[in-house]
C-alpha cells in the first residue's frame, strides 16, 4: 500500500511539473488591432480558437484600434508587440519618422478600395465616373489615392464632384440618389449590399485594383526591439497566423465564429460573409504567384511609388526594403 501511495504522490508531482512547464512555456504576445473587430479580423481570432498560437507555445492578447497609424505609434512604442496595418501608412510613417516598426507578413496583396454604384447606374467602370457626384468619408486613405487613380484612368478630376460626409450616411446617399458613386472598401461589401436590398436597390462593385491600383495594403507588424530581442516568439507567431488564414479562407462560418467567440457583439453571419467578400484581396493572383504572405521587391516597390506620388513625397526619400523583414516569414509555406 505504501508503494502504491508512493507511486501516485511522484504521479501527481509529475503532472504538477509538466503543467507548470506548460505554463511557463506559453510566450505572451499583446497585438493590436488597427480597426474594430469582425471578418477582415479573423485569423488572428482563428489562430487563438484553433489552438494555432498555442500549438506554437504563445498566449495572445487581442486590443481593438483606431486606425492604422494608431496600431503602429503603440507597436512602435511598445504598447503592443505585434500587429495590423495598412503598409501604405506604414511606408510614410518610416518615411516621414522612420519609426522603429516593419511589416513581416502580407495579408491583402490587392488594395481594399473600390467603387460602389447602383446595378442600373451606367457607370461600369473608373472612366465612366466623370461628370458624376463621389461620396466619400472625410477620414478613408482611398481619398488620397483618388486623384492619381483618376489621372491614370483619364478622368480630369475636375470633372468629379466629390461629397464628404459621415461613413455610415454613404450607403443611403448612393441608395436614394444623393450620390451617383460611393468610395468604401471591400471589407464593407456585405453591409452595403444587404442595406441596398432593403431599400429594394442592387449595388455594382468597381474594386480599384481593376483600374490599375496594383499594391499591397493590410499586412502584419512588429517593433524592431521587439523583434530583436524575440526573433523565435516573431518566427511563432508567423508561423501560427499563416496557418490561420489558410483556415480562415478554407472555413468562413467557423472562422466567423471564432470572432464572435471572443468579441460576442460581432455578428458571426455577417463575420463569415466580410470573410467571404474579401477572399480577392488575400487569395488571387498574386498570392498564387509569389504565396500568400510574402512581399516581392517588385510589388513593394511599386506600393512606395504609388503611396510616394500620392502623398507628394519624394520617392528617394524611402527604400521601401527598409520598411519589411522577410526572415520570420522564411519557411513557413
Amino acid at each position: 500500500m505504501k508503494t502504491i501511495s508512493k507511486f501516485n504522490k511522484l504521479s501527481l508531482a509529475l503532472s504538477i511539473l509538466c503543467a507548470s512547464a506548460s505554463s511557463l512555456a506559453a510566450d505572451k504576445v499583446t497585438f493590436q488591432l488597427d480597426w474594430l473587430p469582425g471578418g477582415d479580423k479573423a485569423p488572428v481570432y482563428v489562430g487563438v480558437q484553433q489552438g494555432f498560437f498555442a500549438e506554437q507555445d504563445l498566449d495572445v492578447t487581442i486590443l481593438g484600434g483606431k486606425g492604422s497609424t494608431d496600431a503602429i505609434t503603440k507597436i512602435a512604442t511598445g504598447t503592443a508587440d505585434i500587429g495590423s496595418a495598412d503598409i501604405v501608412a506604414l511606408l510614410v510613417a518610416k518615411a516621414n519618422d522612420n519609426v522603429p516598426v516593419k511589416a513581416i507578413y502580407s495579408l491583402f496583396s490587392k488594395a481594399p478600395y473600390a467603387f460602389y454604384v447602383l446595378n442600373d447606374s451606367g457607370i461600369d467602370s473608373v472612366k465612366d465616373v466623370s461628370g458624376k457626384t463621389v461620396a466619400t468619408s472625410p477620414f478613408t486613405s482611398a481619398n488620397v489615392f483618388l486623384p492619381l487613380m483618376l489621372k491614370k484612368n483619364g478622368v480630369d478630376e475636375k470633372n468629379v464632384k466629390v461629397l464628404k460626409a459621415d461613413p455610415g450616411a454613404l450607403n443611403p446617399m448612393l441608395i436614394t440618389g444623393q450620390s451617383d458613386v460611393m468610395i468604401s472598401w471591400m471589407t464593407d461589401r456585405v453591409k452595403n449590399e444587404q442595406q441596398a436590398e432593403q431599400a429594394g436597390k442592387k449595388l455594382n462593385v468597381l474594386p480599384w485594383y481593376d483600374a490599375g491600383l496594383e499594391f499591397y495594403s493590410s499586412s502584419i507588424i512588429a517593433s524592431d526591439k521587439f523583434m530583436s530581442e524575440n526573433p523565435d516568439i516573431v518566427k511563432r507567431f508567423v508561423k501560427a497566423y499563416a496557418k490561420a488564414v489558410e483556415y480562415t479562407w478554407a472555413h468562413p462560418e467557423e472562422s466567423g465564429a471564432d470572432v464572435t467567440k471572443m468579441v460576442p457583439e460581432v455578428d458571426p453571419a455577417q463575420a463569415s460573409d466580410t470573410i467571404k467578400s474579401i477572399h480577392g484581396l488575400v487569395l488571387n493572383e498574386v498570392s498564387k504567384r509569389d504565396g500568400v504572405g510574402n512581399f516581392t521587391p517588385d510589388r513593394l516597390s511599386e506600393t512606395w511609388k504609388w503611396t510616394a506620388e500620392a502623398q507628394g513625397l519624394d520617392i528617394n526619400k524611402l527604400d521601401p526594403e527598409t520598411a519589411v523583414d522577410r526572415q520570420f516569414f522564411q519557411g513557413v509555406n
